[in-house]
């Protein structure tokens, strides 16, 4: 017996044996080295239309270079699973390059306040918000993704009015005979991860908290990874234990120091709060914002190019000081108003 929500909201949904055959098709077993550069492997992986993610939570250990090299090539119309995201799909909310977007916890920056480019583009009708789930929940939609199935029960947004806007389908559990709630699987057309490091092949290692990479490296049909440095096979040989990403979920590998820039990649840089900072006075205003993105993306070669642009080594020095506590961390950026 179906009980039904108010309105049915189903993305990145497919089923599973189209699944199945896509990975049959396009994914392998066999080590290839998958190396290139990061415009090639954005111009490969990204597409207009496209549903992407980005690996990290919140503003730690997010591909920011990609998500740069995505506005550069200017890939419009993206639909976007924000699962705990921020900085990264904000940027690209601001500069247009995403259209719309299911949504946890994502228009906001934590302490830092509220997100008003990407609350602009939802007033003004450039973003559509097509659903609204919680951070677990999207985590399970991708584990039912990577394990083939096409849901996940759960009893999480039961009795809530999330409920209503989530794509989840209530039926009568069999076994307790209570309703419970089917959260449809999520299959990503793309995902990009940004990893502490990795070998040639996408073995890659994640130094702390993993948060949901795993299931969306496995879910997803296209995985782009950055990493802070490619490694010697010898390193993953070493410690396979430590490879959380498998190389057969991986199509494209870049070697992206710095890559997380402005934000954190725990155990080699802090957040750089000066530049958040200077984002946050510039967001403020539709203006400004659009001044932001030109000094610092548009007119850019490259990632590297803009870590110049931010005060190169000697800031970036600065940051590895902060994370390893031999400096005092400094003072937090916050939106100071509008």
């Amino acid at each position: 017996m179906s009980i039904p929500t108010k309105e049915t909201y189903l993305y990145g949904w497919q089923h599973p044996d189209k699944m199945r055959e896509y990975r049959k098709n396009h994914k392998s077993m066999v080590k290839k080295d998958k190396r290139t550069t990061l415009k090639e492997a954005i111009q490969r992986g990204v597409k207009a239309n496209d549903y992407i993610v980005f690996g990290g939570m919140g503003s730690v250990r997010n591909p920011m270079a990609a998500v740069h090299e995505i506005i550069r090539q200017r890939i419009g119309n993206l639909t976007i699973g924000t699962k705990g995201s921020q900085h990264d799909w904000q940027l690209l909310a601001a500069s247009g390059n995403i259209t719309k977007a299911e949504v946890s916890y994502g228009f906001a920056d934590e302490v830092r306040g509220l997100s008003l480019p990407a609350r602009r583009a939802v007033e003004s009708g450039r973003l559509k918000v097509l659903s609204e789930t919680t951070n677990a929940a999207f985590q399970w939609r991708f584990t039912a993704a990577a394990k083939g199935l096409p849901f996940y029960p759960t009893r999480s947004s039961l009795g809530t009015d999330t409920l209503a806007y989530s794509g989840s389908k209530t039926i009568i559990d069999p076994f307790t005979e209570e309703p419970i709630e089917l959260l449809p699987a999520c299959y990503p057309d793309v995902a990009i991860i940004h990893v502490h490091r990795a070998d040639r092949f996408g073995n890659c290692q994640i130094d702390g908290n993993i948060a949901e990479d795993v299931e969306i490296a496995h879910a997803a049909k296209f995985v782009i990874i950055t990493t802070e440095e490619i490694v010697p096979d010898e390193v993953i040989e070493k410690d396979p234990a430590q490879t959380k990403i498998p190389y057969f979920t991986v199509d494209a590998v870049v070697e992206v120091p710095y890559g997380s820039h402005p934000n954190q990649v725990p155990g080699l840089y802090s957040f750089d709060e000066a530049h958040w900072q200077e984002w946050l006075d510039a967001s403020v205003r539709e203006e400004t914002t659009q001044a932001y993105l030109e000094e610092y993306v548009y007119s850019s070669n490259d990632f590297y190019d803009y870590l110049e642009k931010i005060g190169g080594i000697h800031v970036l020095h600065e940051l590895e000081k902060i994370e390893k506590k031999l400096v005092n961390y400094p003072k937090v950026a916050k939106r100071r108003g509008e």
